[in-house]
């Protein structure tokens, strides 16, 4: 995967791996491991050849005139290749120094970069050294800055060069050692050394991006193929867990680097940086180590390459900063009212839609709120991805207009709760007598819903249930228990699978019923959750008859229509704000400097998970199924709402115990927070699924 999403983006990512790989990348960092002036010459003309130091450079100055973006999947796919050299470097000066524009696209022009401005002027003279600069041997050009925050492109010429070799054997760093008359140096006018951070922070999450995905990808493949114990160490539950750990952290790594590159200039693009550079620096260096765990002895080894790929990680995060850094300036911003923002550019495919939806939702929204579902549901505005005469089949470009323009007219519509899940499933697959009488009152708020599935001795692990039905004149008797229910002491209706035929297969004999929950022999018990509310229940079923018309599809098929329930999602943008624990965060931390590390990592995994949720929807826009990050983004959402509710018990300290409305709540959320990596299958259980069915590991 790539961190682009659009299919030019895809196709460009696949050819760069493809060309980077035939230049056999490796071979020459091996080959130059020991002498600190390589400057990786050949690697770096077939570079330019290949027009890389020129795709953002504007066409009027004969660059490619690319997006930030358009080079981030550039820089992505070069580095999980290893291509040697300069190209970050020259990368940020294309961004940075217009004035280099057309020699660095004709590729006259090689930079070398000095993050650190300690340079001096005094007089008419620029001097001083900077003790690391990057890519310094073969470098033509240097971008370096003087202590009043100036920078300057200085000839190569004009500097003395101590090269010297670093923990990447992929670049030469080097000690840099100016004197030069003010005339001799070209000022780069507009540039602060917060600019140029910024801006290596984006562009090394691009590279973080692709080191990561190489790590992942070699950590899979080995683990598909090395046997321990008679069989493949990727059946293994610990190998499991831990090559989806490495996908969690590369789709966040991915999500926070396209963002980087993507976001509007200004606090936008400032905040995004943060986040990518408390995301995407750690996480890289975090899957380069895992890789090498799951190669156990042979990844330790000096031949084998995944310790190339955690040298370059941990190069880039000692250079730019752990997270701890970046994540005390994210925290800074979030108190400050900063927050991501994302807009989408429809490319004014919207404009229709706009024009016939608008009229429709001013008028709604001139009714009495009393009357407002009801007009809803009429113009197919309350559900829009559900088919007609419920819904509009609206495509993902037409469901996030019809989102943004009821947002707009302050129209709400209600949460219908497990009727979002019951509904799809009776409109693709129920009878016509079932949509005529359930879907219209759901939408309405006439029937509510509960979800007899998880059982005791079947939660994640669904499949084994065992409640029974057995046939009956006219229909169905089923006994058993369900547990973990949630809304059943308020429930009109309920989704109920249960098992018909005990000599099936487990996923097979399973079907899907309509249960009344006023039928006789229901028994719903309240269960007291740590939290001290009662919001689950227990319920028994004791010989409880469902005529034939309320089973959903074909008998022994429920199997297939519980996959359509736990799957239907409708298409939406997250808004701006912040989970409530990381809100409360936020606003604990201020004026408290030791928190703002920690804060700003909840605000950073926050943001990410909102990321999440935007690729896959750019994904739907662009016509394509879901991304590995949409089957992550529970993962990561579970670990942003848990670890940010602890947060904020840690950080009201003794103020837990005074007995406020505040602390009350912040200590429900930690506790309440814990049945997230239960319910909707476990953590440990997703994470199996996600290796097998993602990654392809062995069951």
């Amino acid at each position: 995967m790539s961190l682009g999403i659009s299919d030019e983006h895809r196709e460009l990512a696949g050819t760069l791996r493809k060309w980077a790989a035939s230049l056999d990348p490796v071979t020459a960092v091996r080959a130059a491991e020991e002498d600190p002036s390589a400057d990786f010459g050949d690697q770096w003309q077939a570079v330019v050849e290949m027009g890389l130091p020129g795709l953002a450079v504007p066409e009027a100055a004969d660059g490619g005139g690319g997006s930030v973006l358009d080079l981030a999947v550039a820089l992505e796919a070069c580095a999980a290749e290893l291509v040697p050299g300069p190209l970050l470097a020259t990368a940020a000066a294309s961004l940075l120094v217009p004035m280099l524009g057309p020699d660095l696209a004709a590729g006259e022009a090689r930079m070398a970069l000095g993050p650190e401005p300690t340079l001096a002027t005094s007089g008419d003279r620029l001097t001083g050294h900077v003790e690391v600069v990057w890519d310094a041997p073969g470098a033509t050009h240097f971008l370096l800055g003087a202590d009043d925050d100036a920078w300057y492109v200085v000839p190569g010429r004009r500097v003395r060069v101590t090269a010297r070799i670093a923990p990447d054997l992929t670049h030469r760093f080097g000690r840099v050692e100016v004197d030069a008359s003010l005339a001799e140096v070209d000022r780069v006018h507009d540039l602060d050394t917060a600019a140029l951070r910024r801006t290596l922070v984006a562009l090394a999450a691009a590279e973080a991006s692709g080191i990561a995905r190489w790590c992942l990808a070699a950590a899979v493949e080995h683990a598909r193929v090395r046997e321990q114990f008679g069989k493949p160490i990727g059946s293994f539950q610990a190998i499991k867990h831990l090559c989806a750990e490495m996908l969690e952290t590369c789709e966040a790594i991915t999500a926070a680097a396209w963002d980087a590159a993507s976001a509007p200039a200004g606090d936008q693009a400032a905040f995004a940086a943060d986040v990518a550079g408390v995301i995407a620096l750690d996480g890289a260096v975090k899957v380069a180590q895992d890789c090498i765990q799951v190669h156990g002895g042979i990844g330790f080894t000096f031949e084998h390459d995944a310790h190339l790929y955690l040298r370059r990680a941990m190069t880039l995060r000692s250079l730019l900063g752990t997270g701890d850094r970046h994540a005390t300036a994210l925290a800074a911003r979030a108190i400050a009212g900063e927050r991501r923002r994302v807009e989408i550019d429809f490319a004014g495919e919207d404009g229709p839609v706009r024009d016939e939806i608008r009229p429709l939702t001013a008028e709604i929204a001139a009714l009495d709120p009393d009357r407002r579902v009801g007009a809803l549901v009429d113009a197919g505005l309350y559900m829009p991805h559900w088919p007609a005469p419920y819904g509009l089949d609206a495509s993902a470009l037409e469901q996030l207009v019809i989102d943004d323009e009821l947002a707009g007219a302050g129209v709400e519509r209600p949460d219908i709760k497990i009727g979002a899940w019951a509904v799809p499933t009776i409109l693709e697959h129920g009878s016509d007598a079932q949509r005529e009488r359930f879907v219209r009152a759901t939408l309405l708020g006439e029937i509510t819903w509960c979800q007899l599935f998880s059982e005791p001795g079947a939660g994640s692990d669904l499949a084994s249930l065992r409640t029974r039905a057995v046939r009956a004149e006219g229909g169905w008797r089923l006994t058993g228990q369900k547990v973990w229910t949630s809304l059943a002491q308020d429930a009109d209706w309920a989704i109920c699978l249960a098992r018909t035929n005990p000599e099936a297969p487990q996923h097979k004999g399973i079907s899907y019923f309509l249960l009344d929950m006023t039928s006789d022999g229901i028994d719903v018990r309240p269960l007291r959750e740590m939290t001290g509310d009662a919001l689950f229940n227990e319920v028994f079923l004791d010989d409880v008859f469902v005529p034939d018309e309320m089973v959903v599809g074909e008998v022994d098929n429920g199997w297939r229509l519980a996959r359509t329930t736990l799957a239907n999602e409708r298409v939406a943008m997250a808004g701006a704000k912040l989970d409530v624990s990381v809100e409360r965060a936020v606003r604990l931390s201020e004026g408290r400097p030791e928190t703002h590390a920690r804060t700003g990592h909840a605000v950073a995994l926050a943001t990410v998970c909102a990321l999440l949720g935007v690729r896959s929807t750019l994904r739907s826009l662009a016509g394509q199924g879901p991304g590995a990050e949409s089957s992550v983004a529970k993962l990561l959402g579970v670990r942003n709402r848990q670890d940010a509710s602890e947060l904020v018990v840690d950080l009201l300290g003794e103020q837990v115990a005074s007995g406020s409305e505040e602390a009350a709540a912040a200590v429900h959320e930690a506790l309440l927070t814990r049945c997230l990596s239960i319910a909707g299958g476990t953590t440990q259980v997703l994470r199996n699924v996600a290796a097998e069915r993602i990654l392809g590991l062995p069951r």
